[in-house]
């Protein structure tokens, strides 16, 4: 409302002005509320002056990409962050943080990944004062284990033990970390929202997020060795049959919970007087016990035990216990063995009801001694027509792309199997997209999985380009890293025209031969520099476009 005097003068003003000269005025009156506005608006948006640096550790890649998603919330909320790899960052540079984000993941028994092990280490034996640091930490792990998210949790408490004021409680995420993952972030964008204003500290507790494993029961209905007698592997296809109404995509994982042979299990209890409980063995880990599991019963026995890794009746045979020490005490020590996962090598539109694992028996010698890897055993052994425990671990980093989009799949050895299910599932569905299989193993008589179905997908078109690798076929070993290399134009033509790439396989060497020549490629084919190639693959990996299972 306009006062009497002003209105007045409004309407004589409006009396002796022409048409053009109100439109003009109009305008005029438009522009300056529209620029007041948005200097009110401008004043109202909190400045924020924390830069926060965000640390990952990761085995598989998945915390490297949340924390390069994260990174991209904060770019386009004009908050500036900074992304370390952490084994890159100096612990030198922590008591000059203002917001310390942790992104990190759990290995083995609790353990820090690979990357993380010596700012882990660093971080334990620091005395540093972080007092004026906040922290958030995001666990990912899987329920499944018996330390879900241990080694976020050890983060979290020693950043609290330095004074860093935890400006979040713990969280974890279990394998299907998306959800968890973008409400936290959210929280995270918010606390740095606030204007510069100081977060209260978090309690001390931990915010549990854990994903439901639906369990399922089956048969065995069918198995059989892969390879021809003059293999040096014994590569099972195993077939599993239910009758309920199982779940699964292309990609995706099934989880089993192998058991100890009771001979083992007999041979441990003769060292003890007391062998009641020695069926509770049967669900406990007893193979391949890490470094901090052997210290805990060394410590038991009064022995220092020097092995890195080693299974319990070796530890039994080489040092002597104390009369005193029960197998009670041993069993209290030993954690659950954790499940084993194996990429699914069929697909429900093509297997209905079933569900294919390809499985190679793992063989190896300690001082001598050949021994077998526990779960492939327990799977080679497993009789058939026999209910068989497992779930199913879904594998959201590892998908297939729309119908129309071209893949390129790398998989030597039983990397084969989800490429299998992808073909499967592209062929009963109709896909239009293009696929090409890159396969290697050690032989092509003996060692060639799945050959008659490949070669029928290559007949029928579905299978556009198959190439392999046969390394012992001849006098200079071939890999499918070399294949690649004889085919960079293709590839990076591929990669051009929207191609996804997958791999599939062992971690060391194969994914990391295969990465430094996709690097070649790219570096080469698109005429740039080394570490222009490694952003090109980065953001295909951003894009989920590069893709990687690797064990």
């Amino acid at each position: 409302m306009l006062a009497e005097n002003k209105l007045v003068v409004l309407k004589d003003f409006i009396q002796k002005s022409s048409r053009e000269e109100i439109i003009w005025a109009n305008g005029y009156l438009a522009g300056f509320l529209a620029q007041n506005e948005t200097a009110t608006q401008i004043a109202a948006t909190p400045v924020v002056t924390v830069k926060p640096t965000i640390i990952y550790g990761t085995e598989t890649g998945n915390s490297k990409k949340l924390a390069a998603q994260l990174q991209a919330l904060l770019k386009k909320n004009k908050i500036q962050s900074k992304v370390v790899d952490a084994f890159q960052y100096s612990l030198d540079k922590i008591e000059k943080e203002d917001f310390l984000i942790v992104i990190m993941s759990t290995q083995g028994e609790g353990d820090a990944p690979q990357n993380a092990v010596k700012f882990f280490d660093n971080l334990s034996n620091s005395n540093v004062n972080l007092s004026k640091t906040q922290f958030a930490v995001l666990g990912l792990g899987d329920s499944s284990y018996p330390l879900f998210c241990k080694a976020g949790e050890v983060i979290d408490e020693q950043l609290n033990r330095l004074n860093a004021k935890r400006a979040l409680a713990f969280q974890t995420a279990d394998v299907d970390f998306a959800p968890v993952a973008e409400n936290w972030f959210k929280e995270i964008l918010d606390l740095l929202q606030k204007a510069g204003i100081e977060a209260p500290t978090a309690k001390k507790e931990i915010i549990n997020t854990t994903s439901h494993k639906k369990s399922y029961t089956g048969n065995i209905t069918h198995k059989v060795v892969l390879n021809d007698r003059e293999s040096n592997k014994e590569t099972y296809h195993i077939e599993i049959s239910t009758e309920e109404d199982i779940q699964y995509e292309p990609g995706d994982a099934i989880g089993f919970f192998p058991k100890n042979k009771e001979e083992e299990i007999n041979q441990i209890a003769d060292f003890f007087t007391f062998k009641e409980n020695a069926s509770l063995l049967i669900d406990r880990n007893i193979r391949g016990l890490s470094k901090k599991s052997l210290t805990i019963i060394g410590a038991l026995f009064g022995q220092d035990i020097t092995e890195e890794k080693s299974d319990l009746l070796d530890i039994l045979n080489k040092y002597s216990k104390p009369e005193q020490v029960t197998l009670d005490e041993l069993i209290a020590l030993l954690h659950p063995i954790a499940p084993r996962l194996y990429s699914i090598s069929s697909a429900l539109e093509a297997h209905e009801e079933q569900v294919h694992i390809t499985v190679t028996l793992s063989t190896f010698e300690v001082d001598e001694i050949r021994k077998t890897g526990l779960c492939s055993q327990f799977l080679a052994d497993y009789p058939k027509e026999t209910a068989i425990d497992f779930y199913i671990h879904k594998n959201q980093n590892f998908k297939l792309p729309q119908a129309d989009k071209d893949i390129i799949m790398i998989g030597p050895g039983t990397g084969i199997a989800p490429f299998r299910s992808f073909l499967a599932h592209r062929d009963a569905t109709g896909a239009e997209g293009k696929n090409w299989l890159v396969f290697g193993e050690q032989h092509f008589v003996c060692d060639f999985y799945y050959q008659t179905e490949i070669q029928e997908w290559l007949t029928t078109g579905v299978l556009t380009k198959l190439d392999t690798a046969f390394s012992r076929d001849q006098k200079e070993k071939i890999y499918v890293q070399d294949r690649l290399k004889e085919n960079a134009k293709e590839v990076y033509q591929w990669l051009e025209n929207g191609a996804y790439l997958y791999v599939c396989g062992q971690k060391n060497p194969m994914s990391s031969d295969v990465e430094t020549t996709l690097l070649e490629i790219i570096e080469t084919e698109k005429g740039i520099k080394r570490e222009e190639a490694v952003a090109y693959l980065e953001a295909l990996e951003t894009e989920g476009r590069y893709q990687k299972d690797v064990y």
